[in-house]
C-alpha cells in the first residue's frame, strides 16, 4: 500500500481500489472462487451454477434526477448478477439510518426499491435495520445480497476476451456521473442529464437468447468504461483498442464534462453494459440490443488485440492513441 490510511481514492473503483483489494482483502481471504475478480462469484452448488453477489451504496445525494439510492441499490445488485449471465432470483436489503432520518423520505426510498425490484423481476425476501446515533452516518446507506441461477451453456468472465473479439457498449455514457455532480452542486444544464439506473436483466436475457457465445459482459460502474476495459484486459491477458469517434455520449454530458473538466470514459454508468463476443455474433447481438429499451443507442466501439497485453487504448479522432490508464484519484467521491 502506498499509504497507511484509508483515502476517498480507495472507493474510486479505480487503481487505488484495485490495489487495497490485492493488497488487504484478497491476501488473506483469497480462494478459487473470490481469486476470479468478478463482479458476482460463481459457485455451484446441487449441480446448479449459480450468482452471488454483495454491495453497498452510499450514494450523495440520496435522490437525484432519475432516480435515488433505493432504486439505485437493486438496479446494481441486478447488474451485478446480470453480468454473469445469471438470471436474478432473491435480493437482500440492509439499511444503516442516522439518527433524525426523516420517515417520509425512507418511505419514498423503499416505495422506490420495491417498484426497481418488481420491474426487475427479483424478490426481496430478507433485510435488515440499524440506527446510529446522530452525525455518525450521511442520512441513509445501503448494503445488499443477491443471488442468481446462470442457465446451462453460459459462461461470461472478464477472464474470457479473446484478440479478434468485438467490444460494444448499449448506449450513451457518463450520464450518470453527470447526473448525481450537478444534482449535489445545484447545476443547470439544457436539457437536464438524468441517471441512466437501470436493470439490465432482460436486456442481458436477450444477449444470451441471440447467443451463448458472449466473452465477457461488464457493467462499468465506478472508473466508468475506461477502468473497465482495463480490468478486462488485465484479466483476459489481452489489449483492448476502441475508437473515440464511435463512442456514444450525449451533447449534454459532453458539454458538461468539458465545462467541468471531466473525462466522460471515466465518470459512472448504472444502466450501462460492456458486450465482448466474436466477430460472427455481433451483428445479430447490436441488432437485438438496439430493439431493446435500455439498448437503443447501442453500438460497437471496439476490439480485442493481442497487442498490449493489460492495456486499453483509445484511438482519437485524428488517428493517434492515446492509453487509456485505470482511473487513479477520486474524480467523483459516493458516486454509488
Amino acid at each position: 500500500m502506498k499509504t497507511q490510511q484509508i483515502t476517498l481514492d480507495h472507493g474510486s473503483g479505480g487503481e487505488a481500489s484495485r490495489e487495497l483489494v490485492k493488497t488487504v482483502f484478497m491476501s488473506r481471504l483469497r480462494n478459487d472462487i473470490l481469486d476470479q475478480m468478478d463482479d458476482s462469484a460463481v459457485i455451484t452448488l446441487f449441480g446448479h451454477h449459480l450468482a452471488m453477489t454483495t454491495d453497498s451504496y452510499v450514494v450523495d445525494p440520496i435522490f437525484f434526477s432519475g432516480g435515488n439510492i433505493g432504486s439505485l441499490s437493486i438496479h446494481g445488485t441486478v447488474n451485478d448478477l446480470s453480468m454473469q449471465g445469471a438470471k436474478p432470483l432473491f435480493l437482500t436489503l440492509g439499511l444503516i439510518l442516522e439518527e433524525g432520518f426523516p420517515l417520509k423520505d425512507l418511505e419514498k426510498i423503499i416505495d422506490s426499491a420495491a417498484e426497481a425490484s418488481k420491474d426487475a423481476g427479483i424478490k426481496i425476501v430478507a433485510g435488515d435495520t440499524k440506527v446510529v446515533p446522530r452525525g455518525n452516518a450521511d442520512k441513509i446507506f445501503i448494503n445488499t445480497a443477491g443471488i442468481g441461477i446462470i442457465p446451462d451453456g453460459i459462461d461470461v468472465s472478464s477472464g474470457n476476451a479473446r484478440p479478434g473479439d468485438l467490444v460494444m457498449i448499449n448506449g450513451d455514457i457518463g450520464d450518470h456521473g453527470i447526473a448525481i455532480l450537478t444534482s449535489r452542486e445545484g447545476l443547470s444544464f439544457k436539457p437536464q442529464l438524468e441517471s441512466d439506473s437501470a436493470a439490465l436483466n432482460t436486456l442481458v436475457a436477450s444477449i444470451l437468447n441471440i447467443s451463448k457465445n458472449v466473452h465477457v459482459l461488464r457493467d462499468p460502474t465506478r472508473g466508468g468504461v475506461a477502468t473497465a476495459l482495463n480490468e478486462i484486459a488485465v484479466q483476459s491477458g489481452v489489449g483492448i483498442q476502441i475508437f473515440e469517434a464511435d463512442l456514444p455520449i450525449s451533447k449534454p454530458a459532453l458539454a458538461a464534462s468539458e465545462l467541468l473538466g471531466l473525462d466522460p470514459l471515466y465518470l459512472a454508468n448504472e444502466g450501462k453494459c460492456l458486450i465482448i463476443t466474436p466477430p460472427e455474433d455481433a451483428d445479430l447481438i447490436l441488432s437485438s440490443v438496439k430493439q431493446h429499451r435500455h439498448g437503443k443507442k447501442a453500438r460497437i466501439i471496439g476490439k480485442v488485440t493481442s497487442d498490449n497485453a493489460g492495456k486499453a487504448l483509445l484511438k482519437t479522432k485524428v488517428g493517434g492513441n492515446r492509453i487509456l490508464a485505470m482511473l487513479t484519484g477520486e474524480q467523483l467521491p459516493r458516486i454509488c
